[in-house]
C-alpha cells in the first residue's frame, strides 16, 4: 500500500501549499482538499472511495468537482464513507442544487454518479487486502481520523482533533504502527485559539504523545502557512523526544 500527501497545508498559497488530502493506492482517498485538484483525468477516474475526516471546507471542497469531473467516465459511482453527521451536512450545504447539484440523484436515483455511506468509531472498511479502521477525535464538528493497515504495517491520521484520551486508545492498539500523522495547527502564542477552534499547538501535542505506547515516526500535518517555521521550531523544543518532521506535499508512504 502507497499513501501519497496531495495536501497538508492548513491553507492555500504559492506553488506547493494544498489543504488536507491523501491518495491511498490508486482508488482511495482521504479527504479531498485541494490537492486533489493536482491529479490527472485518468487519475480522478480511479478513484473509487473517499474516505471523510469531517466536514469542514478544506477537507472537502474537491468532491463536488471530483464527481462532476469524472462522473461519466465511471461504471461505478464513487463512494464517500463519513459519519451520519458529515454526510447530512454535505447534503445542505453542499449537494443541495443550490451550491452544487445533488449527484445521489444524477442522472437518476437509482443510477446515480455518488453513494454516501455511513460510518461510526471503531468501524472497520476492507478493501481488498486493505483496512480502514476509524478513529475517534475531538473538533468542533463530529470528526474521525483513520488506521490504514496494508496487512504489513499500520499508517495512522488524526484528522483535525484536539486532546482526546479515546484517540490514544485506539492508536495504542493498533498493530505494527509505523507512521503516524497528527496535526499541530497553531503555535503555542495561540493557544487559546487552539483550545477555542479545538485543535493541538506544540506544548499539546506534547502532552498528548506521551500517551503513546509505540514508536512510529511522527509527522506534523496542518500547520498554517504563515506560521510554518513558528510552529516547527517549536513542536521541535517541546516534542524533541518523539523527533516529529513536518508533513510534505508529494511525500509518499509505503506500507
Amino acid at each position: 500500500m502507497k499513501v501519497r500527501i496531495l495536501g497538508c497545508s492548513g491553507g492555500i498559497g504559492g506553488a506547493n501549499l494544498r489543504t488536507t488530502s491523501m491518495l491511498v493506492d490508486q482508488d482511495i482517498l482521504v479527504d479531498a482538499g485541494t490537492g486533489v485538484g493536482d491529479l490527472s483525468l485518468a487519475e480522478l477516474a480511479s478513484i473509487d472511495h473517499v474516505f471523510l475526516t469531517h466536514s469542514h471546507l478544506d477537507h472537502v471542497a474537491w468532491i463536488p468537482f471530483l464527481v462532476d469531473t469524472v462522473g461519466d467516465l465511471r461504471a461505478a459511482p464513487l463512494t464517500v464513507w463519513a459519519l451520519q453527521e458529515t454526510i447530512d451536512a454535505l447534503r445542505k450545504h453542499i449537494f443541495n442544487w443550490v451550491i452544487w447539484p445533488d449527484f445521489s440523484e444524477i442522472p437518476t436515483p437509482h443510477a446515480a454518479r455518488l453513494v454516501f455511506r455511513p460510518i461510526v468509531v471503531g468501524q472497520t472498511v476492507e478493501a481488498g487486502t486493505r483496512k480502514i479502521t476509524v478513529l475517534p477525535a475531538n473538533h468542533t464538528v463530529p470528526a474521525v481520523g483513520y488506521a490504514l493497515d496494508s496487512g504489513n504495517a499500520c499508517f495512522a491520521f488524526t484528522g483535525d482533533t484536539t486532546a482526546h484520551p479515546p484517540l490514544w486508545d485506539a492508536i495504542n492498539r493498533l498493530q505494527n504502527l509505523r507512521y503516524l500523522v497528527i496535526e499541530t495547527a497553531f503555535s503555542d502564542f495561540e493557544a487559546d485559539l487552539a483550545e477555542r477552534s479545538r485543535h493541538i499547538n506544540p506544548s499539546m501535542l506534547a502532552r498528548e504523545l506521551a500517551y503513546l505506547q509505540s514508536r512510529p515516526e511522527i509527522f506534523i500535518t496542518h500547520l498554517k502557512p504563515s506560521q510554518f517555521d513558528l510552529i516547527m521550531a517549536e513542536v521541535s523544543l517541546r516534542a524533541a523526544g518523539f523527533n516529529p518532521q513536518m508533513l510534505r506535499g508529494d511525500q509518499v508512504f509505503t506500507l
